[in-house]
Order: C-alpha cells, then sequence, then structure tokens
C-alpha cells in the first residue's frame, strides 16, 4: 500500500500568535534579603527590586520565616521585657491617681489600697509625695540606687519638682531595695531611718517573698518618721532567721557520747557470743 502524506502533515506547526522580540519582564515588589542592611541613617528604610530570574520563591519563604523567627525571639525573650519595663516606668511618668508602680506584678489590692490611702492622707498633711515602685528586674542599671536616682530625675526634672518627692524601688528578682527623694523629702524623714529601711524592711521581707508587707511597713516606717512618731522598727531577728543545717558543739557531742555507747555494745556482743557458744560446745563433748 501507498502512504499518503498531506503537505499538511510535513509542515511545521506553527504559532497561533508570533512571539514578541521584546518581552516585559514582571517588577518584582519584594524585599531583597541576601546582603544584611546596615543601619546608618534612613538607609535601612530603603527597598531594592531584583529579577524574578536571581530569586527563588523558596529562597525568600525561608528568609522571610528566620526574619518573623528573629523578630519573635527579641520581642518575647526576658532581656527586652525587662528593657521594656524599666523604660515604661520612666517614660510614663508618675502615677496620677495612685501612688505605687506594681510592674513586678506582686502587690495585693489590699496593699495598693492601704498605701493610697496612707499616702494621700501624707500628701495632704505634709506636702510631701512618696511613690512606690516594684520591678522584676534591672538590666540597664547597675543597682536599685542608680536606678532609684534615673526615675526621679526623670519624672522630676527640675528641682522645684523634685524637692519635696520620694521614690521606694523594690528590686523582686534581686531582693533588694533603694529610697532616694529631693532635699525636703530626706531632710524630712532622716538618714537612719532611711538607712535602716533600706537595709532591714524592704531586703529581709522580699527575701522571704513576703512582698506586701515589705512595702506597706517600708511606707509606715517612713511615714511615723515624717510625722515625728517612734519608729515602729523593722522585720525581728526571728523572722528573718534560717533554719540551720549545721549541729551545735554541744548536740555533737552529745551524739558522738550515744555513738560511742552503741558501738561498744555492738562489739561486745560480737565477740562475748561467739565465745560462749564455743564454750558450751566443748563442754558438752
Amino acid at each position: 500500500m501507498e502512504t499518503l502524506l498531506s503537505p499538511r502533515a510535513l509542515s511545521p506547526p506553527l504559532n497561533s500568535k508570533p512571539s514578541s522580540t521584546h518581552q516585559t519582564k514582571p517588577t518584582s515588589h519584594s524585599l531583597s534579603l541576601s546582603k544584611p542592611t546596615t543601619f546608618s541613617g534612613p538607609k535601612h528604610l530603603s527597598t531594592r527590586f531584583t529579577k524574578p530570574e536571581s530569586r527563588n520563591w523558596l529562597t525568600d519563604a525561608k528568609q522571610g520565616l528566620a526574619a518573623l523567627a528573629l523578630s519573635l525571639t527579641l520581642s518575647f525573650s526576658p532581656v527586652g521585657t525587662a528593657l521594656a519595663s524599666e523604660f515604661n516606668i520612666l517614660n510614663d511618668g508618675p502615677p496620677k491617681d495612685t501612688y505605687v508602680v506594681d510592674d513586678a506584678g506582686v502587690l495585693s489590692r489590699v496593699t495598693k489600697s492601704d498605701l493610697k490611702n496612707l499616702l494621700s492622707d501624707l500628701e495632704y498633711r505634709k506636702k510631701l509625695r512618696l511613690n512606690f515602685i516594684t520591678v522584676r528586674k534591672l538590666t540597664s542599671k547597675a543597682d536599685a540606687f542608680e536606678y532609684a536616682d534615673q526615675v526621679l530625675e526623670k519624672w522630676y526634672p527640675s528641682i522645684e519638682e523634685g524637692n519635696n518627692k520620694g521614690i521606694v524601688v523594690l528590686i523582686t528578682s534581686q531582693k533588694e531595695g533603694a529610697i532616694t527623694g529631693g532635699p525636703a523629702f530626706i531632710e524630712a524623714v532622716g538618714e537612719n531611718i532611711l538607712d535602716a529601711t533600706v537595709s532591714e524592711n524592704l531586703p529581709v521581707l522580699a527575701t522571704d517573698e513576703k512582698y506586701n508587707e515589705a512595702v506597706y511597713s517600708s511606707a509606715k516606717r517612713l511615714v511615723a518618721a515624717i510625722d515625728g512618731l517612734p519608729d515602729p522598727g523593722g522585720p525581728t531577728v526571728k523572722d528573718s532567721k534560717r533554719e540551720s543545717n549545721f549541729k551545735t558543739k554541744q548536740e555533737t557531742d552529745e551524739k558522738r557520747g550515744q555513738f560511742s555507747l552503741v558501738v561498744g555494745g555492738l562489739l561486745v556482743i560480737a565477740f562475748v557470743v561467739p565465745m560462749a557458744q564455743y564454750f558450751a560446745y566443748v563442754s558438752r563433748k
């Protein structure tokens, strides 16, 4: 048989639409993360446009996820949270309707209410304002005293504003506190009461995690000093006494005597009983 091939079958297929010699390349609006961005001036806000051929969508996805993970890590890390708390206290200024900034979240509603009643009465009578601040941890300053001074200067920039103001800071993780204030406040309280409150009320009770008692007892002690009343004192030695794992010399001697008696009795039994059994056995023979 003879196979007939039509001319159409021998001709190459024709494109329905002729290809254009000049193709418009799509523009990518994705940020290029191939090189680290340098934070010099406003340059870090600029965007770079790249060709689609030089980018891979999988690479873009990996880089985007890495950037998101890094951002979340910095946002929720303890250091970032601590820094935010410290600077938020500085920037927010003194409390308006209360006398407490409980950033550590350790004070009860009852304590806050009692402080408000006590300190508002003090401000009304003596024109002295006392604020309490609790912070979980410090990272920007070496100790509580430096941070307290920084808060005082930030909240009350001029001498006139801070003259009759006092600030008490309690650091819960470090179990320490500090008191600072303007000249009028320091003079009204007295150096002795200030030192005693910082060394007794705040650290001793904070060590036992009695934060409410530490704050309120400090407030009552400072107010009593301003009013010229007798010093109520700080926590007694019994409150801060820790149980010791070491025995006294008398207890050691008593235990040693009892131990010697028991050991001596066991030695006697160990030698006498076998000998008695032996003599009994020999006598039978």
